[in-house]
C-alpha cells in the first residue's frame, strides 16, 4: 500500500505565526472547511478576522476571553482534551474577535466558508453539549457533539471530537460523505486533528481509502498535532495504540444549505454495528470520570 501524503499533514509543517496549523479551503484543495490551532503564551492577544468564514473558539488547554460584535465571552475551558468538554464561542462571518489568555493556552478555531451571515455570536455551555458513547466492546468511543444539528445552530459548520481508549477502534465501520443524496448522504469535507495520550511517544492510525471512480489511499501513523483531510471516500477506522488514548477534533462543511450530517457505512463492513447490542461499553468511557 502506498499512502497519498498530500492528505497527511504532520504537526509542524503548516503552520504560519502565531497558529501552529492553517488548513485553508485553499491549501486543502476544496472549497469549505479549515482549521487553525491557535498558541497563546499568558496575557498574549490574538485577533481574528473570520472573512466569508464562520468560526468556533473551542479550547484544547486552557481558557480565553473572546470579544466578538460588542460581547465579550469569558471561556473557563479545561486541563486538556481527555479532561473533560469544554465551553465555546460562535464567531460569526464577517466580523474581528479579539482572543485573550491571561493564563495561556491552545485554542482550536473550526471553520466553514459561508455565503450566508445571519446568526449573532454566541456563547455554548460545556453543560450543553452532549456526550455521547458511541459503539461497544472495543469500538467504544466518546464524542462530544459541540456544533451538529440539533446541538448548536451555524451556518454551514459541523463540529464534534472523539476520544477512544488506547487499543480501541473508532470512525468504525468505514463511513463516508462525499454524495448528495438526501435522506441518505450529505455531500462534506472534513478534517482530522489528532491529538495523543504519552507525549512524544503516543501513536494511532488513520485509514483512508475511495472508490475506483474516485480514489484516495491513506493509512498513516498519525502522533499529537498530525492532520489527516479528507475530501472524499470511506474514512475508518481510527486506531488507537494500545496503551494510548486517542483524541481527534472533526471539522466538516460542505456545499449544501440544509446543514445535514448524514453517512454511509462501507456495505462491507457495517454488518459490524448488529453486534453491539450484545456487548458492553468499554468501562473506561466516560473520559474524566474514572481516571
Amino acid at each position: 500500500m502506498t499512502t497519498d501524503s498530500a492528505y497527511v499533514i504532520p504537526g509542524g509543517t503548516s503552520g504560519e505565526d502565531p497558529y501552529d496549523l492553517v488548513v485553508t479551503p485553499e491549501s486543502a484543495g476544496w472549497g469549505y472547511s479549515g482549521l487553525r490551532i491557535l498558541t497563546l503564551e499568558p496575557g498574549a492577544v490574538h485577533t481574528l478576522s473570520s472573512g466569508d468564514s464562520e468560526f468556533l473558539v473551542l479550547p484544547l488547554t486552557g481558557g480565553c476571553t473572546v470579544a466578538v460584535e460588542g460581547q465579550v465571552f469569558e471561556l473557563t475551558g479545561r486541563a486538556g482534551v481527555f479532561s473533560s468538554a469544554t465551553d465555546f464561542a460562535y464567531v460569526p462571518r464577517a466580523s474581528q474577535a479579539m482572543i485573550s489568555s491571561a493564563s495561556g493556552g491552545r485554542f482550536a478555531l473550526p471553520s466553514a466558508r459561508t455565503e450566508r451571515g445571519g446568526l449573532p455570536a454566541r456563547y455554548g455551555r460545556k453543560e450543553d453539549v452532549p456526550v455521547e458513547l458511541r459503539g461497544a466492546d472495543a469500538c467504544s468511543r466518546q464524542v462530544n457533539n459541540y456544533c451538529l444539528p440539533g446541538t448548536f445552530d451555524a451556518e454551514q459548520l459541523l463540529v464534534c471530537e472523539v476520544l477512544t481508549p488506547g487499543g480501541n477502534w473508532s470512525s468504525y465501520p468505514p463511513h463516508k460523505h462525499d454524495e448528495a443524496r438526501p435522506g441518505q448522504e450529505s455531500e462534506l469535507e472534513e478534517i482530522y486533528y489528532f491529538e495523543v495520550s504519552g507525549g512524544e511517544n503516543g501513536f494511532g492510525y488513520q485509514r483512508v481509502y475511495g472508490t475506483p471512480e474516485r480514489p484516495i489511499d491513506v493509512l498513516a501513523e498519525v502522533r499529537s498535532g498530525d492532520t489527516v483531510l479528507i475530501p472524499h471516500g470511506w474514512h475508518g477506522p481510527s486506531i488507537a495504540a494500545p496503551g494510548y488514548d486517542l483524541y481527534y477534533l472533526n471539522v466538516m462543511a460542505g456545499p449544501g444549505q440544509d446543514r445535514a450530517w448524514l453517512i454511509c457505512d462501507d456495505p462491507a463492513h457495517g454488518w459490524v454495528r448488529s453486534t453491539w447490542d450484545t456487548q458492553d461499553v468499554d468501562d473506561r468511557l466516560p473520559f474524566g470520570a474514572n481516571r
